[in-house]
């Protein structure tokens, strides 16, 4: 079990707000696959949500499957991001996350993201200042989070302190990644920094994030660096039954059966379904088709099978192709 402030999650697993890819559709895909403690929106602009831009309405997209949900807030003291954790819990959030790690120059540039992390006096006040909202507006029912990285590159190294004040601040859990801003997603992750964090902190839960490819990865993670929960992200998409299996291996120290050709395909179909029904069938299609690959990467060689579903032009037709390998599949495995 992992607790964040009053809410107690089922599993010490945690799906990555990622950019682009953690919409609706896609957690409740990995929470009917199981294993999934807790789930986070997209990055959500404080000042879109707030207008009620239409885009950052369907990032924040939830419904009563969706539970429990964190809503990740980006920006700066200059934006309103007291207010839109507000609007977030009475939208749905059970935690407010406050992203202090996106590398993307979108995000950064705006003085949001992991540009948080070149002043980390300024960011415990705007801290504070979300905290106050929060417990203000949800009787302290609702916890505040943080994610970040390591620093903004190796000569600043700030995640330990910045851990340690967010924490006096009033921050129930922090996120780290085991990069800095700079390497933004290459080399590998360092968990021993993750470690750090760990040892700095007095009493609140570290959550670790990075190169959790793996069943296995999450359980070496916590014994590696001591960090109470485990943030899932690209191991996800191409694998979104990992939080079972991981799940799983955390309970009994024995990893689970892989998924068969037939299963993955279903776990795809099922996808394109869910994406049907809350996206409408033309970006269900265009969903799925640049999702595929992901899917692919654990499938073999199955390049007919991605191939199909990118040249099909409905969803129609890309879900007969996946019923036709499906059918393949059965025969191959001689059911």
């Amino acid at each position: 079990m992992l607790r964040i402030g009053t809410l107690e999650l089922e599993t010490p697993l945690l799906l990555a707000p990622m950019a682009g890819h953690c919409d609706l559709p896609f957690r409740m895909l990995c929470r009917e696959l199981g294993g999934v403690g807790l789930a986070c929106t997209d990055l959500l602009n404080a000042h879109s949500l707030l207008r009620g831009s239409p885009t950052a309405l369907e990032l924040a997209a939830t419904n009563e499957f969706d539970r429990p949900l964190a809503m990740q807030l980006y920006g700066n003291g200059e934006d309103p991001l007291p207010e839109a954790a507000c609007w977030a819990i009475d939208h749905g959030a059970r935690v407010i996350d406050i992203n202090m790690g996106c590398p993307v120059d979108k995000v950064a540039k705006k003085n949001g993201g992991s540009l948080l992390l070149r002043d980390p006096c300024a960011t415990v006040q705007l801290v504070e200042r979300i905290v106050a909202s929060v417990e203000r507006h949800a009787k302290g029912r609702i916890p505040v989070t943080a994610k970040l990285r390591l620093g903004w590159d190796d000569s600043c190294i700030v995640a330990p302190t910045l851990a340690r004040d967010l924490e006096s601040a009033g921050v129930a859990a922090v996120t780290v990644h085991g990069r800095t801003t700079e390497q933004r997603f290459k080399g590998e992750a360092r968990w021993d920094r993750i470690g750090d964090v760990v040892a700095a902190v007095r009493a609140i839960p570290v959550i670790g994030n990075g190169d959790v490819l793996e069943p296995s990865d999450p359980a070496k993670m916590m014994e590696a660096t001591g960090c109470r929960g485990v943030m899932i992200g690209r191991g996800a998409l191409r694998t979104p039954w990992i939080f079972r299996q991981a799940s799983r291996y955390l309970a009994t120290g024995c990893l689970p059966p892989e998924p068969t050709l037939h299963e993955k395909v279903g776990v795809a179909r099922r996808h394109l379904d869910l994406a049907e029904d809350l996206l409408g069938e033309r970006r269900a299609l265009r969903c799925l088709q640049q999702r595929i690959s992901w899917y692919g990467k654990t499938m073999g060689h199955v390049k007919p099978l991605k191939e199909g579903v990118r040249l099909a032009n409905s969803v129609a037709a890309a879900r007969a192709v996946m019923i036709n390998w499906q059918q393949q599949a059965e025969l191959l495995a001689g059911f």
